[in-house]
Order: C-alpha cells, then structure tokens, then sequence
C-alpha cells in the first residue's frame, strides 16, 4: 500500500505540535534555480516579499527541516535543499565537499533571495554557509552556525554517522521509522514521521528508500561522503577573516559543539554571539524550534 505524500500538506501537524499560533495554510513555493551544468538546485520559498534570510540544512537532511522554524518566524526566507539533497540534483561525481556546494548555493542565493540579511546553516551546511561567507561575501550579510564549528571531528559526529551510514533500503515504512526512532530520542515520533515523509520516498515493491545521495558512501563506506562534516582547509583562520557579524547556536546535549570549540571560535572572533539552547540535540531545528526562531528572529529586522 503506498504512504500518501504531499509536501505541503503537513504544517497543520507542525502548527499542533508546537502550539504555533499561526495560519495552518501557509504561502509555500517548490522553486528550482539552473546551474551551468545543468542541474538544479531546488528550495522552499516561504511568504510573500522579498526573502530576509536563507536556511541549509544538515548532511541528510533537506530543505523541510526548517519547516516549523519557518511558520514560527513568520516572515519571507528561502530553505535551500543542498546538492544531493532533498529535490536538488545529484552530482555525478557522488562528491559534495562545503566549497563545491557553497558555489552551487550561491547562485540560488542571488536569484531568490540576494538581499537576505541572514544565513543560517546547520552541520554540513553551516560549513557550507561559512563557505558562501568566504568566497561569496556579498551574499553573506549575517552568519548563523547551528550546532556546527571547525572543530568537527569523526568522534564529535560518530552518532550522525552511525544514523547516516546505515541502511540506505527498508522493507517497510514502519522499519525506516523504528531505526529514526533509535537514533533520534531527543524528537517526537510525529515530527520524525514527517521527516521521513520529506527525506524518503517509496518504491514501487512498497519498499522505501533514503531520498539523498549515498553512493559513494555505500561504495567506499566513507561517512563524509553521506553528508557529515569534514574539515579539509583551515576554517577557523577564514572565521577570523570574515567581517559579518556570527552567531553560534549550540544543541545543549549534542557532542557535535564542545566548550573548546566555543572558547576557539570567542578567541577567533571576540565579537561572535553565542546561545545554548537547552533540550536540544545537533539538530537545534527539529528539537526546539520555536526556540530557534526566537533567537534569529532579532536578526531579522
């Protein structure tokens, strides 16, 4: 029997969970950007107007992670789903390092929202937004990194990659479900049904698989390749470089951020603001959202 989808037909679940008070029928857009190549890269537009920030989402993840952050926030942004990622074209090469996908993003920043004020990143897309900071720092006018540091390392995100390197194909709904469930014990059962909807999709054998590109993961068993952060140039030193303004937002029981990261990242940039969100894993998005929302909600404007 095939699981009924439609990406925008969840937010009234969203909106009940969280308590938002906010319109159960938002204005949402499916909007695709060319690359030179040939392929897209695809994102969410959310209200009406010009978009004041941009939203990228975690290795793994895709562009309906920030769904409840966007109806919190309530204003005009753009959520982006990485190469390989979500509706996103695949690379045929199956690589997908921070600058090579900063590059791509950038050209969907200046057709959808080139005036954002702000660009926040989580995980992999953090590195990738600090990337975008670093060779194309006129899109970047604010940084928001959730969760996420030149400070990552294999043992920092091992439970990412214990989660991302595992079975790319399930038998049932119900079994893709139950190993999100294991490993996600910080998130509601509701919501991670919903990101499964998001982040998966069904065979025509009933059989499900994940929707984002593992191939060279599955062949090389290589957990950077699935989308977990590896650093390969000296982005503490470009930290200390860039002239906007940095937030780091901190998932208070993720082992992704530790205290020598943040003593790093205030000796590189004094002037960087941090916050610690309490109850709250690496995915700062799904775990507290509105809580999130409230903390970029002043940047803004």
């Amino acid at each position: 029997m095939r699981e009924p989808y439609d990406e925008f037909a969840m937010f009234g679940e969203n909106i009940v969970e969280f308590g938002l008070e906010v319109d159960s029928r938002p204005v949402v857009s499916r909007e695709s950007v060319s690359l030179d190549d040939g392929r897209v890269i695809s994102a969410l537009r959310w209200g009406v107007g010009d978009p004041v920030a941009v939203l990228v989402h975690g290795g793994g993840q895709n562009a309906h992670t920030w769904d409840t952050v966007a109806l919190a926030l309530g204003t005009p942004l753009v959520a982006v789903d990485l190469p390989g990622h979500g509706h996103s074209s695949w690379r045929d090469d199956g690589t997908y390092d921070t600058e090579s996908m900063a590059d791509d993003i950038a050209v969907a920043v200046r057709s959808l929202a080139p005036a954002a004020k702000v660009i926040v990143g989580m995980s992999l897309g953090g590195l990738t937004s600090l990337a975008l900071a670093h060779r194309h720092p006129d899109l970047v006018r604010s940084l928001v990194l959730v969760d996420i540091t030149p400070g990552v390392t294999p043992t920092k995100v091992k439970a990412v990659t214990d989660f991302i390197n595992g079975p790319q194909a399930f038998a049932s709904f119900d079994d893709l479900l139950q190993r999100t469930i294991e490993h996600n014990p910080t998130r509601s059962v509701s919501s991670l049904r919903r990101g499964i909807l998001h982040n998966a999709r069904q065979l025509d054998d009933g059989s499900w698989e994940w929707r984002y590109d593992r191939r060279k993961a599955r062949a090389a068993g290589d957990g950077a390749s699935a989308g977990v952060p590896v650093v390969v140039r000296d982005w503490w030193e470009v930290i200390g470089g860039l002239t906007c303004p940095i937030m780091l937002v901190r998932g208070a029981v993720s082992p992704v951020v530790d205290d020598e990261d943040v003593a790093e990242l205030r000796r590189r940039r004094a002037d960087a603001v941090i916050h610690v969100v309490e109850q709250a894993g690496h995915s700062v998005q799904g775990d507290q959202p509105v809580r999130l929302a409230a903390i970029l909600r002043p940047l803004l404007g």
